[in-house]
């Protein structure tokens, strides 16, 4: 099997020969600039690997991959007009560099542009990919509209988190891993099989990039240190940490929402939730998911080598994060 390392720079390849043209260009200009600012490929390579685990030919699964990849960063030019966010990958997010009208068009066009490359698949049941496709692509909304509605609630249960999260960012994974793995021609057991290695690895993920948020050290993980603390997002750990707490300690968690010294913040949060044990409880939800997910892997029917690899590559994406 292919290297991750190799599948990457075969996607970045194809990915800076696509060309988005039309009239009037500013409508299609954002679409090259936000999938010039790079990224791990992380989608788009899973389902090449998939695709190679089972015999497939990259060529064939490369247009389906380049759809999920398209279709993320869709998701990734609407969710910043959400957040009003100001940067991405260190570059002005397109809402920014144009203006929220262009963002909103200009992701909408990149959703039917993702749908154009899945389509030009060759030698396989384009309806079957669609049907997968689109199932992942309203599950993202769901996600999202959960993960906004989480805004408004004073209290969020651990799994409805794990729900929201699953639906937001994981089964994206999972499915970019079974368009690959049907086009290789895989049964529907193993490309189901394969697609839950994907959705419970995705939630591992997640918990991680909650973890680092807190406990990461910033030079290393990309980015500032207590980010989601200081915009009051209910992250896995806050929920944890207030089931955890007694009444004194979840006043004390309480009263760190207004609070306008941002370091002060950080430090008074971060200090609680060493205190409530919060890391430890979260490392173990991340270690089931990982278990989880490994045991559909085993499960699926071919070669353990074949499978060694994409698990050596989950492991070594989950090291590199943290």
């Amino acid at each position: 099997m292919k290297t991750y390392k190799e599948l990457y720079t075969a996607v970045e390849t194809q990915i800076s020969s696509l060309s988005f043209t039309g009239n009037p260009q500013n409508l299609y200009d954002p679409i090259g600039y936000m999938l010039s600012l790079g990224g791990k490929r992380l989608r788009p390579v899973l389902c090449l690997m998939a695709n190679d685990m089972f015999g497939g030919e990259a060529q064939h699964a490369m247009p389906a991959a380049l759809a999920v990849e398209v279709f993320h960063n869709f998701t990734l030019v609407h969710d910043d007009i959400m957040d009003n966010a100001p940067i991405r990958r260190g570059k002005p997010t397109v809402h920014e560099k144009w203006n929220q009208t262009i963002a909103i068009l200009s992701g909408d066009l990149m959703m039917i542009k993702a749908i154009d490359l899945l389509v030009s698949t060759q030698k396989t049941d384009v309806g079957k990919l669609i049907q997968i496709f689109n199932k992942a692509a309203a599950e993202v909304c769901e996600g999202q509209q959960l993960d906004m509605n989480f805004e408004n609630l004073n209290e969020v249960q651990v799994q409805q988190y794990l729900d929201m999260i699953t639906l937001k960012t994981a089964v994206l994974l999972g499915a970019s891993l079974k368009l690959g793995a049907t086009i290789a021609g895989a049964t529907d057991d193993d490309a189901e099989k394969l697609y839950l290695f994907g959705k419970h690895i995705g939630v591992a993920f997640q918990i991680q990039d909650d973890l680092l948020d807190a406990f990461g050290e910033g030079d290393k993980v990309g980015k500032k240190i207590g980010g989601d603390i200081a915009a009051n997002k209910k992250t896995l750990l806050w929920i944890e940490a207030l089931r955890l707490a007694d009444a004194s300690d979840k006043d004390a968690l309480n009263s760190c929402i207004g609070m306008t010294n941002e370091k002060e913040k950080i430090n008074k949060v971060i200090d609680l939730y060493k205190k409530l044990g919060v890391l430890e409880v979260c490392e173990q939800l991340k270690k089931k998911q990982l278990q989880l997910a490994f045991a559909y892997l085993d499960a699926i029917s071919v070669g353990s080598e074949k499978k060694q690899v994409l698990k050596n590559s989950a492991i070594e994406l989950m090291e590199r994060m943290s």
